[in-house]
């Protein structure tokens, strides 16, 4: 599952973490384990000391998971990216994108999303500016009160200058960087762009972009060991 974007002030962010929540509840204690696909967070930023006060029943859910013995891996989004080692401390597992996995015999590459492919050189530099260790000491700076201001409302913004985006299929890097890769993986899933894309790519591999959780549903990929499904 990608983009829940907790703590985002559009729609009901209350319902949204609870339906989040109730999701996480009904995951079978046997599974073997939960991929989260990034921009979990609408906005996260770890310091030393502090962590965000959002979220709490989620990560307690997360935990009930770890400790029933289901492996609960995540990817850093782009609005969740500056998360360093806290998930970890609770028994999670941190996965850099692309990431290839094998389950049952299935090969999946799995990741966020964003970052793959070619890109602009604006996107590019904005990537390495936000990863940058100088930059993200200069942020640890402000107080949490500015800093988490900031965050959420850059990122409000941003979702409501993006709010209609679909996929564009060929056109897009991420399908590029799939049928460039096609050999390699057996289904390629991500998140980021906010629709929900289910195609075949040439070779006969599937490219599945998630939903977000902002209208409603649990939107999630579920594989059974032998079928692969995209759920809403």
């Amino acid at each position: 599952m990608a983009d829940v974007h907790l703590g985002l002030r559009m729609g009901d962010p209350d319902e949204r973490e609870r339906r989040f929540v109730a999701f996480l509840k009904g995951i079978p204690r046997d599974s073997r384990a939960v991929y989260l696909l990034g921009d979990i967070w609408d906005f996260w930023f770890e310091y030393k000391d502090v962590i965000p006060r959002l979220g709490g029943r989620v990560l307690a859910e997360l935990i009930a998971l770890v400790d029933a013995g289901v492996e609960v891996c995540f990817f850093s989004g782009n609005h969740d990216m500056w998360c360093f080692s806290h998930f970890e401390s609770l028994g999670m597992k941190k996965l850099e994108q692309p990431s290839y996995v094998t389950i049952e015999g299935a090969r999946f590459c799995l990741g966020h999303g964003d970052g793959l492919g070619r890109l602009t050189f604006g996107y590019r530099l904005m990537l390495r500016i936000f990863r940058s260790r100088v930059c993200q000491r200069l942020f640890a700076a402000l107080h949490p009160r500015i800093a988490f201001g900031i965050g959420h409302g850059w990122s409000a913004s941003n979702r409501e200058e993006h709010s209609r985006y679909r996929f564009r299929g060929p056109g897009e890097p991420l399908y590029q960087y799939a049928a460039e890769h096609v050999a390699e993986a057996d289904y390629f899933i991500f998140g980021h762009f906010h629709d929900i894309v289910d195609t075949e790519l040439p070779g006969g591999a599937r490219l599945l972009i998630l939903g977000d959780w902002m209208r409603g549903g649990t939107p999630h990929a579920y594989f059974d060991g032998k079928t692969l499904s995209n759920r809403a």
